[in-house]
């Protein structure tokens, strides 16, 4: 039997041979039973190592699908039939609850980098190519020392010090969150601080009060563990606080950059807020998503700085500044609640993986990361100023911009009646991602418009993108 394989380079040499070898034995070219070359001459035919080989024969032999016979070789092992395991399985019964969960709507899932177009106007993300990679390395590398020691124990649930102290260094100059080292708790993202926060403070049926537009996962977050929530509709100055309902638990909010038009709370209604939850007894979550990138006006502080009677837990997350991928974030509760979200983080996962919340520790601490905002922000600043001319220039007679002074998307109202979903569907074909509003309401009447992302899209990719999106609303209207 003659064996063809290929190998490229000299990079993976193992990782090019088994997937060879493997593919040919799953396609059926070699047959259950065939002999494979001994390891010696194999790698002379192919000029590598012939510890290579037998590794790679090592791991095959392990996973079942070669077999060594003493005395005669190597050869393709006989492999039993797949069994499907989707054909017989057992209706459980708590099938019911298992079917809530697996029709949950995901429609804001992002798509990932096969899924996006090649000019995608998607909110909340980011693009590599602002990432600072070499200064990330060095501080990777910093990481692996720090473990490098005899550990071999799980870490604090609330984070290492050092990251937890470089946060509030940070937050409190950034956004003049009142907070030390002991008040912060690193979290797997903003998502895992919400879910935290619920758990402690939620049982099914109690009530919790969001904004309508607003997050739609935090919305799923809050019925997933039974509670019921209610809309409470925005307008100009924010959420209408006189519209939250008594008998309110728990009040979610983005007062920065209210998610997704984009208007920042108002003081009056910054204070008005802090008044009704006193009043309830709730909790205010300030979710301050991306509001480290302001480009109008004297900077505002977040809600949490106002806040004298402790009712106030303060989420952000590294996903806008850095990557989504890092999986960082943090919370700032009020003191009171912290033992809880302790142990109720323990008993979740622990605590985040500890080699990037090494890594982070020194990105802030040599100043990696107040740079690097500076240098997104200029870039972010040239993206919304073009959109924004666009917006008050040729697409001016269809979308109307809703004031926003942060964060890294805009929102624009249709002024005319437009099918916002046959927009997005042929705007996909001529490769512009765009994204209406309709998922983010629940109870309120859809204003139909686009949030227009530019954290991921390129800046000379914007108005070729939006030419394309005017020609497409000339034909809808």
């Amino acid at each position: 039997m003659e064996l063809h394989l290929i190998i490229h380079g000299q990079k993976d040499l193992a990782g090019q041979l088994y997937r060879q070898l493997r593919e040919a034995i799953d396609s059926g070219r070699l047959a259950a039973g065939t002999r494979l070359p001994p390891s010696r001459l194999l790698a002379e035919q192919l000029g590598i190592s012939r510890k290579t080989i037998s590794d790679t024969y090592a791991q095959l032999t392990y996973e079942g699908i070669l077999v060594g016979k003493i005395g005669s070789g190597t050869f393709v092992n006989t492999r039993l039939p797949r069994h499907d395991r989707r054909q017989d399985g057992v209706r459980f019964a708590s099938q019911d609850n298992i079917d809530r969960w697996a029709n949950l709507d995901t429609r804001l899932r992002h798509p990932g980098t096969t899924g996006t177009a090649k000019a995608d106007f998607i909110g909340g993300a980011t693009t590599q190519l602002q990432f600072p990679q070499e200064e990330w390395r060095r501080c990777v590398n910093h990481a692996m020392r720090q473990m490098a020691g005899p550990r071999g124990h799980y870490s604090a649930p609330e984070g290492i010090a050092p990251l937890r102290d470089g946060i509030a260094r940070h937050i409190s100059y950034a956004r003049g969150v009142n907070c030390q080292l002991d008040d912060v708790m690193v979290c797997n993202g903003a998502q895992q601080a919400l879910d935290l926060l619920a758990r402690i403070m939620l049982r099914p049926g109690d009530k919790v009060a969001m904004e309508d537009p607003g997050y739609t996962p935090a919305r799923l977050i809050f019925q997933t563990l039974g509670a019921e929530v209610a809309s409470v509709p925005v307008d100009a100055e924010g959420i209408c606080v006189d519209l939250i309902p008594d008998g309110t638990r728990m009040i979610y909010t983005t007062p920065s950059h209210q998610f997704p038009l984009g208007m920042p709370m108002s003081s009056a209604r910054r204070a008005a807020l802090l008044a009704r939850a006193l009043e309830l007894g709730a909790l205010v979550i300030e979710d301050d998503y991306d509001s480290e990138f302001r480009y109008e006006g004297r900077p505002t502080d977040a809600l949490q700085s106002l806040d004298r009677h402790g009712v106030v837990a303060y989420i952000g997350t590294f996903s806008k500044v850095l990557l989504p991928e890092l999986r960082l974030g943090y919370l700032i509760p009020p003191p009171s609640l912290f033992p809880a979200l302790v142990r109720a983080r323990q008993i979740s996962d622990w605590h985040s993986s500890t080699l990037p919340q090494w890594a982070l520790a020194k990105f802030i601490s040599e100043g990696y990361l107040l740079k690097h905002i500076r240098r997104c922000h200029g870039i972010y600043a040239g993206r919304r100023e073009r959109i924004l001319a666009r917006l008050q220039g040729d697409l001016a007679p269809w979308l109307e911009t809703v004031p926003s002074v942060a964060g890294f998307h805009l929102t624009a109202l249709l002024r005319q009646p437009i099918n916002v979903a046959l927009l997005t569907e042929l705007a996909r074909k001529v490769e512009v991602g765009l994204y209406g509003l309709a998922p983010f309401h629940h109870q309120a009447p859809v204003r139909e418009g686009l949030l227009l992302g530019f954290g991921a899209i390129d800046t000379l990719d914007i108005d070729p993108a939006l030419d394309k999106v005017r020609d497409l609303l000339q034909q809808l209207a």
